[in-house]
């Protein structure tokens, strides 16, 4: 056990050195995107030459510089946010430019014309306008901005993220960028990290009204970001006003959908089926006023879903459907035959936040979010034992703390110190042995095609992925034309999993009971992986040509054992003390470049490229941590063992991009993007046979591979005389071999069992034509009608029929999906209250998408198996049990709230 310790010991101080060596040497550390950068020169109005000394001051921040004897002036370290910037020197008036929009990354230019005067507080006041063209773009990337997301009909920041262009959603509800797989997102908050490790998932939400800036970057990225291969989603949280305020909001309301035919008790409309309530409250805390500020929100959301079941059986009923003659079928039917919401959840988010500036620089601050859900996913099954389905639970923190230290006009340095958890269960009940639980065979007694019709769920799961990051981070504007950056950062985890198996039968005495530890109905891990990355990367911007030059080490240790026979994983066959060993090191180098220069005083050409690394979800790699197998004897002579993989490869991207921004007219933007990605080293399941004849279990490696190649095209009109708007299009072709991890497993499994695809076929997610569309009428400080609109081509499907392939895979494709929102609005002044009344209608033609499909139509409301199957044994008809509501999209929901701000 010393030696086990001592090698993690050696192996975090080697990570260390290696990170720390290049920081050392170059001088440099830096920070990941949370502030932008404002720059620019300030001139005499008549004659054009440089004002020198100027001062240039950032409202509401302790934020200024003076101009050199160019005139030029730079302010680094700018929260993302709606700024007026003050400009003065002795003899002229004072200039007040408002309107200054700051994003995460990219430098603001502001350039300032003073006008002489010799009245002492004359001032100029200049309304900025937001650039259509981002000048220092050089890769693919969005910005909304708290203004923006007010106006949208969005609830959470995945709400923001489905309407930008090159993101897909998959039939599952996942989000796709540029034809990556889900797991290929990063997600920060404030600058670090949030995802969970084990699945690739955000650890915390984000309610839309805690976000300052969303930053979405589909491109190629810079060094500083990692672990991701497909597409970066960093917000920066709101903090605390310099005046107290706050707002409480609510809103309720339910579905309304003429669906009467695919959804269960849809017509009934109850007010109070959807409901939110949120606070928050912002501001200087008294006792220090100019110094520290705070920010607390609480919310609370309620959906009783639109996927309904019957309480016709009660989990404890027992039927009997075996016998021939229907008359002498058993069927015990005590449900009270009452309407049971099977999709429904609960949601509490809370954030706080603590903010304290200093006068010498120094600036702390605290951020806190928690997140805790409790919902239900529809199972068909259980449609008439509602009772007996899976309650699932998830919650997660994350806490940040801060510190930035401003040495000088030109430089500063960060460190941050975050901890998250992730957690999540899934049961019927928490006690494993709650009397409730019933014999399980209760589940089994029906024919195909026929409902529970008593029984319950017996699985209990259970995980959560705790980590402590830690950042050392400094940024300096070396010279007018070198932003450097580097940074250095250290995660450390640990995984913990439990799942098993209730099990209740005559050799447990009829009372519930635990999976023995040793079967493979039980398995619980605890790991505790390393993760640790350094990057150096400088931003050139000699006159209008602006160039990213980065470069990323990353380091990997799984710290997991991996057999060293694979044909005898456990050691039980050649009894082999020494048979694991543990996981090696992963180590490697990316470089990324990105490149941006006019064609014209209003078009801007980029040109990125890079190498991305990330190590595949934890989930692939501790799964069986026992490595235990069943043998075809006791599994029917089926393949029925999935083994991870402590020691799997990074996955590897190389993306290539190029772009034009032009500005087309005075308010009209234009941007078109072509990208290439190729992707190898993907996780993939392979099969492997034991020494004992017959045997076999599938272990996950590094085998899937795939390309993806496409064009964005997206207009922007800025908002001018109560309108603006955006449209996007998306056309990409995603390929690949396998479009899951388990491809070879499952196919395996079947009977009889597929062979393993060769060639190169669009991926589960290969969504060809993608169209996001999107218009604000009237004054904001009136009132607003937004409409956002969805159109997208069908994704593939295989098509079978009786459960035999009859084309290649994914060679099918499902209907075309389309959906539009919409958001009104009116802002009214109650006594010096602004409220604001607003109506939010989601898929307001309550369009019925078809997100699933059967396989051997291609549609979701008819099936041919009506031609085969039969009769059906059980409770219900054959029609009954194939109108899958699961198969649709969400009805129409309408939402009417009303929000007071103070």
């Amino acid at each position: 056990m010393k030696g086990v310790v001592m090698n993690r010991y050696r192996g975090i101080a080697h990570a260390v050195v290696t990170l720390l060596f290049p920081l050392v040497v170059g001088g440099y550390v830096v920070f990941a995107g949370t502030t932008g950068k404002i720059s620019g020169r300030v001139t005499d109005a008549e004659s054009g030459e440089p004002v020198v000394g100027a001062s240039v001051v950032v409202s509401d921040t302790k934020s200024g510089a003076a101009t050199d004897v160019s005139g030029d002036y730079t302010i680094l370290n700018i929260p993302p946010g709606i700024y007026t910037l003050h400009s003065s020197a002795l003899g002229y008036a004072a200039a007040r430019v408002a309107g200054v929009r700051v994003s995460i990354d990219f430098t603001t230019t502001i350039d300032i014309k003073l006008k002489e005067s010799t009245i002492v507080g004359d001032e100029v006041v200049i309304v900025a306008e937001r650039p259509l063209v981002r000048r220092d773009l050089t890769s693919s990337s969005a910005t909304v901005g708290a203004e923006e997301i007010r106006l949208m009909p969005v609830e959470s920041f995945q709400d923001i993220l489905k309407l930008q262009a090159g993101v897909i959603v998959g039939s599952d509800g996942e989000i796709h960028v540029r034809g990556g797989r889900a797991s290929e997102v990063s997600y920060l908050i404030d600058g670090i990290s949030v995802t969970d490790p084990y699945s690739g998932k955000a650890s915390v939400e984000v309610g839309s009204e805690g976000i300052q800036e969303l930053k979405f970057v589909s491109g190629t990225f810079n060094a500083e970001y990692g672990q991701v291969m497909s597409g970066v989603v960093d917000i920066v949280t709101k903090d605390g006003g310099s005046k107290l305020g706050g707002r409480i909001s609510a809103y309720t309301g339910d579905y309304v959908s003429g669906h009467t035919e695919t959804f269960m008790n849809i017509d009934h409309v109850d007010p109070m089926g959807t409901y939110s309530i949120q606070a928050d409250l912002n501001g200087p805390i008294p006792l220090f006023p100019q110094q520290l500020r705070f920010l607390a929100s609480v919310r609370y959301d309620y959906n009783e879903g639109w996927q309904y079941g019957k309480r016709v059986y009660n989990p404890e009923d027992s039927s009997n459907f075996e016998n021939l003659d229907p008359e002498r079928w058993y069927i015990e039917k005590t449900g009270d035959g009452s309407i049971v919401p099977m999709n429904d959840s609960k949601k509490v988010n809370l954030q706080g936040k603590i903010t304290l500036s200093l006068d010498n620089g120094l600036r702390f601050s605290y951020n806190g979010l928690y997140t805790r859900s409790d919902y239900e996913d529809y199972d068909h099954l259980f449609k008439y034992d509602p009772d007996g389905n899976y309650r699932k639970k998830k919650y997660g923190y994350t806490n940040i703390l801060s510190f930035t230290h401003v040495l000088s006009a030109s430089s500063f340095y960060m460190v941050k110190l975050s901890n998250f958890r992730s957690s999540y269960a899934s049961y019927l009940f928490e006690d494993p042995y709650d009397p409730r639980y019933v014999n399980p065979k209760l589940l089994n007694t029906k024919g195909a095609f026929s409902f529970h019709t008593g029984g319950t769920a017996m699985g209990h799961f259970y995980r959560s992925s705790d980590a402590l990051v830690s950042k050392i981070d400094f940024t300096s504007q070396v010279n007018k034309e070198n932003l450097v950056k580097a940074g250095v950062e250290i995660q450390g985890n640990k995984l913990w999993l439990h799942d098993y198996q209730v099990e209740l039968d005559a050799q447990t005495g009829w009372r519930p009971a635990i999976s023995d530890p040793s079967s493979t109905n039980n398995n619980e891990y605890t790991h505790r992986p390393l993760l640790a990355a350094a990057y150096v990367q400088d931003k050139i911007e000699v006159g209008d040509i602006v160039l990213n030059l980065g470069v990323r080490y990353d380091y990997f240790n799984s710290y997991g054992p991996v057999p060293v026979d694979l044909r005898d994983p456990d050691g039980s066959y050649t009894q082999n003390a020494n048979w694991s060993r543990k996981a090696t090191a992963k180590q490697q180098l990316s470089p990324r470049l990105g490149l941006a220069f006019p064609i014209t005083d209003r078009g801007v050409i980029h040109f990125s490229y890079g190498h991305f690394f990330q190590i595949p979800p934890f989930e692939y790699l501790y799964v069986n941590p026992k490595f235990r197998i069943a043998r075809s004897s006791l599994s029917g002579g089926f393949l029925s063992t999935l083994m991870g993989n402590a020691d799997l490869n990074p996955q590897k991207t190389v993306i290539y991009e190029v772009g034009l921004q032009q500005q087309l007219f005075e308010n009209v933007g234009l941007d078109l993007t072509a990208f290439y990605k190729d992707l190898r080293n993907l996780t993939a399941t392979e099969v492997h046979e034991l020494y004992t004849l017959g045997d076999m279990y599938a272990r996950y490696t590094n085998l899937d591979y795939g390309n993806i190649r496409g064009i964005t095209l997206s207009m922007q009109y800025r908002f001018m005389r109560g309108l603006s708007g955006t449209l996007d299009y998306t056309y990409s072709i995603a390929e690949g071999n396998a479009s899951d991890p388990n491809a070879q497993f499952t196919n395996r499994q079947r009977v009889p069992p597929l062979e393993d695809e060769v060639q190169v076929l669009p991926l589960d997610w290969d969504q060809r034509h993608t169209v996001n569309f999107s218009v604000n009428l009237g004054d904001p400080s009136d009132w607003t009608i937004g409409l956002v609109a969805r159109m997208e081509s069908g994704l593939p499907y295989t098509p079978e029929i009786q459960n035999i392939r009859v084309e290649f895979q994914n060679s099918g494709r499902r209907p075309s999906r389309n959906v539009v929102d919409l958001n009104m609005q009116k802002v009214l002044d109650l006594s010096g209250l602004q409220t604001i009344v607003y109506m939010k209608v989601y898929n307001l033609f309550d369009t019925r998408n078809e997100n699933d499909v059967y396989l051997d139509t291609g549609r979701a409301g008819y099936s041919l198996v009506s031609k085969y199957a039969g009769d059906v044994r059980g409770v219900n008809t054959l029609a009954e049990f194939l109108n899958r509501p699961e198969y649709y999209s969400e009805p129409r929901k309408v939402l009417f709230g009303v929000t007071f701000e103070f």
